[in-house]
């Protein structure tokens, strides 16, 4: 009776949203999205400018800024972990929030008086990323001190849902600032936007955060987290798979710029349409996730599935509307595998071990964009776009396969026929969740 009364009575935009009830989380959401447009304006306001006053349309440019961004999170893994398990986290993230935003506004000053050159932004993109190194596996950690256990996997879902809205925006409003005052100012207005995100965390009611107990400095814990997941199959899976798909699946600069320039013969404002196109299928997929009370494997192992049927149908479409279409497929599954993951890993980690393996996570997500850019970006240019795109979908199809393996082998997965309907058993003799 319970199950059913709460399904009549809980419509489906407080399962939505449900994790907005609580004032913590309402006040850091609210501080998040405004940050979250200024990084996704500072993104393409960078990229412009190294791309169109900096060098002469270098592509290779934009590699080692991609490399330096991303590449302090597996150099710094061990620290990064270790802060997040051990620290305040509410304060590591007043303290890294506010070096980002200084580090926008030096950017910005240099630009604005006419400084600023290429290696400029190589150091800022490096320090920037050393930064968020940090900050990252304290941010996804810290939504468990705002909400409880049984909302973590609602919040993370709309965490994904607001970085991925700000990726429709962003994009769109620096646009016009670059075109009617340049660059520098966007990098301004991204460094007034933490200003939003500090004042979030200075309203936080203290007393209500869910902090759990640190975990205890000894000898040996920076490779804790790596002993913990390595006794952990599934943890290995999931992992396993997140580098599938992140490694070789999820850059998306490099699959949009090179099918709109080289097979469409698109414009600047037709790549930034399909950009668009892309962050829409990620919200979808980010409320879908939202609307779930509790993250499965099934649900990865679905979104791994089609993440690869996606990219297949991209490398196949004919036209640029078609190709727009399936982007969004692409979206919606890229968004339910990394939701998915994230609230998998968060949920069935202990507490004093999650900073640890989050930073791990987020290592995998994002060290991977360093080695497998370079070589998607190879593909591209020796054997075309969509050859780059059939890496994508066999990325997908082998997370899926690694998926399959670790539930055959540890759950032992059967199929059966039963009423005409396939169904799967897992090891519990329960039905697999669907």
């Amino acid at each position: 009776m319970a199950a059913i009364s709460r399904s009549t009575d809980e419509r489906p935009g407080k399962r939505h949203f449900r994790s907005l009830a609580n004032f913590n989380y309402r006040i850091w959401a609210g501080g998040a999205i405004v940050s979250n447009v200024g990084t996704w304006m500072q993104r393409t306001a960078q990229d412009w400018l190294v791309l169109t006053q900096l060098t002469h349309n270098n592509a290779t440019a934009m590699g080692v800024v991609m490399a330096l961004q991303f590449a302090p999170q597996v150099l710094l893994l061990p620290w990064t972990g270790f802060a997040a398990d051990h620290l305040d986290r509410r304060k590591l993230l007043l303290a890294t929030q506010g070096a980002m935003g200084l580090l926008a506004l030096g950017l910005g000053l240099l630009t604005i008086a006419g400084l600023v050159q290429l290696w400029h932004v190589y150091a800022f993109a490096f320090l920037l990323g050393c930064v968020t190194a940090f900050d990252a596996p304290a941010r996804q950690t810290f939504v468990s001190d705002l909400v409880g256990e049984a909302d973590l996997s609602n919040a993370v879902a709309l965490n994904s849902t607001s970085f991925n809205a700000a990726r429709m925006i962003g994009p769109a409003v620096a646009g016009v600032l670059i075109a009617a005052g340049g660059s520098s100012w966007v990098f301004l207005i991204n460094a007034a936007s933490f200003a939003v995100v500090l004042s979030s965390l200075c309203l936080l009611r203290i007393g209500e955060l869910r902090l759990k107990d640190k975990a205890q400095r000894s000898r040996g814990s920076l490779v804790e987290g790596f002993r913990y997941v390595w006794k952990r199959p599934d943890l290995k899976a999931i992992l396993l798979m997140l580098f599938l798909i992140g490694t070789f699946g999820l850059n998306f600069p490099i699959f949009i710029s090179t099918m709109s320039v080289s097979v469409f013969h698109a414009g600047a404002s037709q790549y930034g349409l399909l950009t668009s196109t892309m962050a829409i299928g990620s919200v979808v997929g980010a409320l879908l996730a939202a609307r779930r009370e509790q993250p499965r494997l099934a649900f990865l192992l679905a979104g791994a599935t089609i993440f690869g049927l996606g990219f297949a149908l991209a490398a196949a479409m004919p036209n640029y509307w078609l190709f727009g279409l399936a982007l969004i497929v692409i979206g919606v599954s890229a968004q339910t595998i990394t939701t998915s993951t994230i609230s998998l890993v968060q949920l069935s980690t202990e507490p004093a071990m999650r900073g640890r393996v989050m930073a791990i996570l987020l290592a995998i997500a994002l060290g991977g964009t360093p080695v497998g850019a370079p070589m998607v970006g190879w593909v591209a240019d020796d054997f075309g776009p969509r050859w780059a795109l059939g890496a994508g979908a066999i990325a997908g199809f082998a997370a899926a396969a690694v998926g399959v393996r670790y539930l055959v082998t540890y759950r032992h997965l059967r199929m059966r026929i039963d009423s005409g309907r396939l169904r799967f058993d897992l090891d519990d003799g329960k039905p697999a969740p669907a």
